[in-house]
């Protein structure tokens, strides 16, 4: 593996012994191997029932996330990120200018200051310090906020406006401003024709302005920014793009009619494409199954989801697959969809999946009594509507409203 001057050693164990590329998510199978999702999904879903690596015919085609591994993995590709940007940044150094120099560059910024605010951006990336001198310094945010408000300004400036803004967020005591029609328009058409970092960066912005339900309305209400925040979860765009975007989505679709919108922008199809994407990151599976939950409490969601077949056994799939977050989320839709709606295709679509008896596993494992409950009702309505062997199960438990 080569990256321009700098060459890279990749320890074997990351490798999946099927593709040989380092594990996005490595799985353990039963026979003690480990195996990136992707490639042993495929490897099952073309009809084997064997462990590739030892050849040993397989007694269970479930795996497990090994977690320490992905760890470890991680630990590695945050060290080789940072040395490959420690070479990027001798290759390419900007002298960081002073404070009194940033103060003469901020009074001369206009239409025409990308050479100036590419210094500044140098500057508030050296050090916390000169982040806060940045926020504290007379009429900077304000002038930040002009550019914000002018979409009619050359994108790659708005973008260098953005990077600052990133770099200062935690910082802003109040991004009211932003919220002003002009500078959700100069943020949309980021979305629309910015880069894929400045568009990440302008997502965080959405996020970060997000406080309370009249900016959450705001940023909703305004034409074209919804969708364009769905078009971001597309599965071909920068994983950091698209979970950034899951956690906005999050953030500001509390308010009912919020959702409602969501949903008319073809958000849960977006959605039940990532969750069926072999290679989507836990914490993207974790956020989307957060966000199809949040949708799941209304009743347009409802309807939506329990219609498609394919989303509730994906949904099923991630129950005990991913993580603890991940199962919860999948479990509050289905028995959103399944217990409250009552709809027996639905419930049929979840008995086919092997629900009932993933739901048994919860019951025994040491889960949250949230889940343990609803995993009972799920049962006792899948007992109801299905000649199973579990017709004698007797869950005996109350009734939790889990939103």
């Amino acid at each position: 593996m080569r990256r321009d001057d700098l060459y890279i050693t990749i320890p074997s164990f990351f490798r999946c012994p099927i593709s040989l590329d380092v594990m996005k998510s490595p799985v353990s199978l039963c026979t003690g191997v480990t195996y990136d999702r992707a490639s042993i999904q495929r490897w099952l879903d073309s009809g084997n029932s064997t462990c590739p690596a030892t050849m040993q015919v397989l007694q269970s085609k479930e795996f497990v996330p090994n977690r320490n591994l992905q760890r470890l993995i991680q630990i590695w590709s945050d060290s080789v990120a940072r040395r490959q940007f420690a070479n990027d940044s001798a290759a390419n150094s900007v002298v960081v200018p002073s404070q009194d120099q940033v103060k003469a560059l901020v009074k001369h910024l206009d239409n025409n200051c990308f050479s100036s605010l590419t210094k500044i951006v140098c500057f508030a990336r050296e050090s916390e310090d000169n982040r806060e001198f940045l926020v504290r310094m007379e009429g900077f945010l304000n002038a930040l906020f002009d550019f914000m408000r002018n979409a009619e300004l050359d994108i790659k400036l708005i973008e260098q406006v953005l990077k600052i803004l990133d770099l200062m967020l935690s910082k802003i005591p109040d991004k009211k401003p932003l919220l002003e029609t002009n500078c959700l328009s100069t943020i949309l058409l980021v979305l629309q024709r910015g880069s894929s970092d400045s568009q990440f960066k302008s997502v965080r912005l959405l996020e970060s302005m997000a406080v309370d339900g009249e900016s959450k309305l705001k940023i909703s209400e305004k034409e074209g920014l919804l969708p364009e925040l769905v078009k971001s979860l597309s599965k071909e765009n920068d994983p950091k793009l698209i979970e950034a975007s899951l956690s906005c989505l999050i953030t500001i679709t509390m308010p009912k009619r919020i959702k409602a919108k969501l949903i008319q922008s073809r958000a849960i199809p977006e959605l039940k494409n990532l969750l069926s994407e072999p290679n989507t990151s836990n914490s993207i599976i974790e956020k989307s199954l957060k966000l199809l939950e949040t949708l799941s409490s209304c009743k347009e969601g409802r309807v939506e989801i329990r219609h498609d077949s394919v989303l509730l056994q994906g949904i099923v799939q991630k129950v005990l697959k991913v993580s603890s977050k991940a199962t919860e989320h999948a479990v509050t839709i289905l028995w959103s969809v399944c217990y409250l709606f009552r709809d027996e295709k639905a419930q049929e679509a979840v008995v086919s999946s092997n629900g009932m008896t993933k739901f048994l596993l919860l019951m025994q494992s040491n889960c949250s009594p949230a889940v343990r409950q609803m995993s009972a009702d799920l049962l006792k309505i899948s007992r109801i509507n299905s000649k199973s062997c579990l017709s004698s199960y007797d869950t005996k438990t109350t009734h939790i409203m889990p939103f």
